[in-house]
């Protein structure tokens, strides 16, 4: 969820040509969920040909912010932003509450785009 609207709030902005987005999971699913592909939809956003893939300390170390969702055991020794949402899984839960993970992520990325874009609402 989190990429996807990084990848919108990128394209919105203006930002493709200068921002990169990097998803994965250090103990990635086999498929995105169902209740999270339903709950994005609901916003316009299509999950249902994504498919969660590792990601390698050696790509999270060349970035510049590293957003985890609570889970993680990340530990990197690059000069990297790393910064835990300490969210819950939305994997078996109601949709109701996968809607409110899904709204409090969607309002977190636009706030870190914010920040480092200087914009403010």
């Amino acid at each position: 969820m989190s990429a996807a609207f990084a990848e919108r709030e990128r394209g919105e902005r203006g930002l493709s040509d200068s921002v990169d987005v990097l998803t994965g999971g250090t103990h990635p699913a086999d498929e995105v969920h169902p209740e999270v592909v339903e709950a994005m939809q609901e916003v316009g956003i299509d999950l249902s040909d994504r498919t969660p893939r590792d990601v390698s300390t050696e790509e999270l170390s060349e970035c510049d912010v590293v957003v985890t969702m609570g889970c993680s055991t990340l530990e990197l020794d690059a000069d990297v932003d790393v910064r835990d949402w300490a969210l819950d899984d939305p994997h078996g839960q109601s949709i109701e509450r996968v809607r409110e993970i899904r709204d409090d992520i969607e309002e977190r990325v636009s706030a870190l785009f914010d920040e480092f874009t200087g914009e403010r609402e």
